[in-house]
C-alpha cells in the first residue's frame, strides 16, 4: 500500500480490528491505477449481490433471484400460506429458472390482498422472515467490507444499492453511527441524497425490505421506476455535475470465458470489469486495500469537494450471480 506515516497508522485503526498480522495466503490482485488514485468524494459506491453474499455467505436470498424468491417461497410454505399444489407449482418454476421476475410477480400477488386500499398483506410478514436477525449472520471479514464502505462514505463517497437488505445500516448502527435507508418512493429524499444534502444515507433503488410498498421485485415494479420521469429528471438535474462518470465494476471471476465475455461487453459501455478474485470471500480484503488506497489520497489532497473536481468516478461494486 502507498499508505506512510501517521495517515497510514490512522486508517489501519479504523480497519486493524480483524487484522491478525498473519501473512496473506495468496498473492492479492493489484489495483488498477485510475481507480486506487480517485478520492472517496469522487466516488458513488453502487452495492449489488456481491457485497450481501460477502457479508452473509450463510444466507442463500443475498446471492441471488432465485435464492431470493426461494426463500420468500420457503416462507410462504412455513405460514402455511399456500395450497399444495401452488407450492408444486412455483418450485417446479423456480427450479426450471423460468422467468423468475413473473415468479415473484404471481407469488407477490398471492400473499397480497386482491385490492390496493388494503395495507395488510403476508408478503411483509415473509419479507422480514427472511431477512430476520442479519446482524447474527455477518461473517467477520464481511464486517471489514462494511466498515471499508461505511468509511468511504464518511468521507463524500454516496451509496446507493439494488440490494433489498439493509446489512450496511445495521453494521453501522452497531457501530454507534446512523444511516438512513431510503427509496424511490420518497421523492424529496431521493433529490437530497443526489445533491448530496443526505450523505449518510443509502438509496436502495430497487427497495428496501423495512417498506414493502417500495420494493422492485416483479416486471410491473421495474416498469414504474423506469417510467416515473419526473424522479428520473430530478436525479439526472442533480447529478449532472458527475457527468463525466468513469465507471467500474468489481466482480468476482468465476468462469474465466464468462468473465472474458463481460469483460469486452461492459468496456464497449464504458465500463472497467475488474476481477477482486475467484470467491466472493475475496472481496473484503481487496475492497480494504483500495479504501486506505483512495482514503490515504484523499487526505493528502485535504479532502477537495467533489464538485469542484473534475473527472469523476463511479466505482460499482456489484457481483452478478453465478457468472460472475
Amino acid at each position: 500500500m502507498a499508505s506512510t506515516g501517521s495517515q497510514a497508522s490512522d486508517i489501519d485503526k479504523i480497519f486493524g480490528f480483524i487484522n491478525d498480522g498473519a501473512p496473506p495466503t495468496k498473492k492479492p490482485r493489484k489495483l488498477l491505477p485510475s481507480l486506487k488514485t480517485k478520492k472517496p468524494q469522487e466516488l458513488v459506491l453502487v452495492i449489488g449481490t456481491g457485497v450481501s453474499a460477502a457479508v452473509a455467505p450463510q444466507v442463500p436470498a443475498l446471492k441471488s433471484w432465485k435464492g431470493l424468491i426461494q426463500a420468500l417461497l420457503d416462507a410462504a410454505i412455513d405460514f402455511d400460506l399456500l395450497e399444495d399444489e401452488e407450492s408444486k407449482k412455483f418450485q417446479k418454476c423456480i427450479h426450471e429458472d423460468k422467468n423468475l421476475l413473473h415468479v415473484a410477480h404471481d407469488l407477490i400477488q398471492k400473499l397480497s390482498p386482491r385490492t390496493s386500499n388494503v395495507r395488510s398483506t403476508f408478503f411483509k410478514d415473509c419479507l422480514y422472515e427472511v431477512f430476520d436477525d442479519l446482524e447474527s449472520k455477518m461473517e467477520d471479514s464481511g464486517k471489514q467490507l462494511l466498515q471499508s464502505v461505511l468509511h468511504l462514505m464518511e468521507n463524500g463517497a454516496l451509496v446507493l444499492t439494488t440490494n433489498f437488505d439493509n446489512l450496511l445500516e445495521l453494521y453501522a448502527a452497531d457501530q454507534g453511527k446512523q444511516l438512513e435507508s431510503l427509496d424511490l418512493t420518497d421523492e424529496k429524499k431521493v433529490l437530497e441524497w443526489a445533491q448530496e444534502k443526505r450523505k449518510l444515507s443509502v438509496l436502495h433503488i430497487h427497495g428496501v425490505y423495512t417498506n414493502p410498498s417500495g420494493i422492485v421485485l416483479h416486471p410491473a415494479g421495474y416498469q414504474n421506476v423506469l417510467r416515473n420521469t419526473e424522479v428520473m429528471a430530478l436525479f439526472l438535474e442533480a447529478v449532472k455535475h458527475k457527468s463525466d462518470l468513469e465507471h467500474f465494476m468489481l466482480v468476482r471471476r468465476g468462469d474465466v470465458d464468462e468473465f472474458k465475455k463481460l469483460r469486452e461487453n461492459m468496456l464497449d459501455k464504458g465500463i472497467k470489469v475488474i476481477s477482486y478474485g475467484n470467491e466472493y470471500a475475496d472481496l473484503p480484503e481487496y475492497f480494504k486495500r483500495l479504501t486506505c488506497e483512495i482514503s490515504t489520497r484523499g487526505r493528502s489532497a485535504g479532502m477537495v469537494r467533489e464538485g469542484q473536481l473534475n473527472g469523476s468516478s463511479a466505482a460499482h461494486s456489484e457481483v452478478k450471480d453465478g457468472s460472475t
